[in-house]
């Protein structure tokens, strides 16, 4: 599970409780298929919180009275919401005319996710059609009792929540919850059928199988494994050396960088950032400094050039661009997956770095 330290994997599970006035909770692991059951969890509260609403006017409780409703938490730059999007999107499109209404409550992580005009990209990136309550405030999440990104909320008819999953996983039962609530509605369904996906780039699932190396926040308030010389030294721009090995899961930053509570930022060109890692798929969560300018680098995969093993924001060179705050996939191994090194050349200063995920 996620927590607002740590995001934990099928293999490696690392479970903290956040308070509920922290501003960034848990995200949950996936989990393994189950029976659902459909008791009454209690009354949904309203969206009467949203700070504004995209691709809808505000939805209240009176105008989805009658609807089955399928609340969806998220935060754009979550790995594991972006891996449960595509099923998501499918059953707004799939059940949209049969009585269904899916409402995507965005509620940040990063300071940087409150901000509409990132928001809105990412509805285009991943395809999000549906009305969207933007939460930057909380206020949804806590009406709900959330802690969970992501965390999908399924209230009948009448208003009661009557399924909820937290993380990723049980995507039969959540369709199942959904047929049966349509049909205690009145509506006549599609049938028992489940959705056929179309997921791309980070919407792929993860190879759980070869999956060692858990979710790493850059920032000294909450990292794990650093290994430069000298720590971390927080708000204090300094030039850092990288060890000649790392052990897995253990990261490391060569030249000169701000360590921030929560981020990491270059302040001179040429600075690395390096990661021993086990997975496919290797993201960071990062975006240039300044809004508007760019930052070029280059990936390495075991010292050398990525290959085939390059992520969708990469070549085969490992040459990519930070143009916006979001998530980038940088690597992607077809196989064997191992213990890898993994680096990260930064060609000019100014980028900002918060988190590393793996797939």
């Amino acid at each position: 599970m996620k927590s607002h330290l740590l995001i934990g994997t099928a293999i490696i599970v690392a479970t903290i409780t956040a308070s509920a006035e922290a501003v960034a909770q848990e995200r949950p692991l996936r989990q393994t298929p189950g029976i659902a059951s459909l008791p009454v969890e209690g009354t949904a509260p309203s969206f009467g919180g949203a700070t504004t609403w995209l691709n809808s006017s505000p939805l209240t409780p009176e105008a989805l009275r009658g609807k089955v409703v399928l609340v969806d938490f998220w935060t754009y730059t979550c790995i594991n919401w972006q891996r449960t999007q595509p099923y998501v999107r499918a059953w707004a499109q799939k059940y949209k005319d049969q009585g269904l209404v899916v409402v995507g409550v965005h509620t940040p992580e990063f300071e940087f996710e409150k901000s509409v005009d990132n928001i809105r990209p990412a509805l285009k990136m991943f395809r999000v059609e549906y009305p969207i309550a933007v939460d930057s405030d909380y206020a949804i999440w806590n009406a709900f009792k959330n802690r969970y990104w992501p965390a999908v909320y399924v209230v009948d008819a009448k208003g009661n929540i009557r399924f909820h999953q937290f993380g990723e996983g049980k995507y039969e039962e959540t369709e199942a919850a959904i047929q049966q609530l349509l049909r205690e509605a009145g509506y006549s369904g599609k049938g028992n059928g489940t959705v056929r996906l179309d997921a791309r780039g980070s919407e792929v699932e993860a190879d759980w199988a070869n999956l060692r190396s858990p979710e790493n926040y850059l920032g000294r308030e909450k990292t794990e494994g650093f290994v430069s010389s000298g720590g971390p030294l927080l708000g204090k721009h300094r030039p850092y050396a990288a060890p000649r090995s790392l052990e897995l899961n253990q990261w490391a930053i060569d030249g000169d960088w701000t360590v921030g509570a929560s981020a990491i930022v270059l302040n001179k060109s040429n600075g690395r950032l390096v990661y021993r890692f086990h997975a496919r798929d290797v993201h960071l969560v990062m975006g240039p400094s300044t809004r508007g300018s760019s930052v070029r680098f280059r990936v390495l995969l075991d010292r050398h050039p990525p290959g085939s093993a390059h992520g969708g924001d990469t070549d085969e060179q490992g040459y990519g661009t930070v143009n916006e705050q979001r998530l980038y996939q940088l690597l992607r191994q077809p196989g064997p997956i191992g213990d890898r090194l993994f680096e990260i050349e930064f060609l000019e200063p100014g980028v900002e770095a918060f988190a590393f995920t793996f797939g």
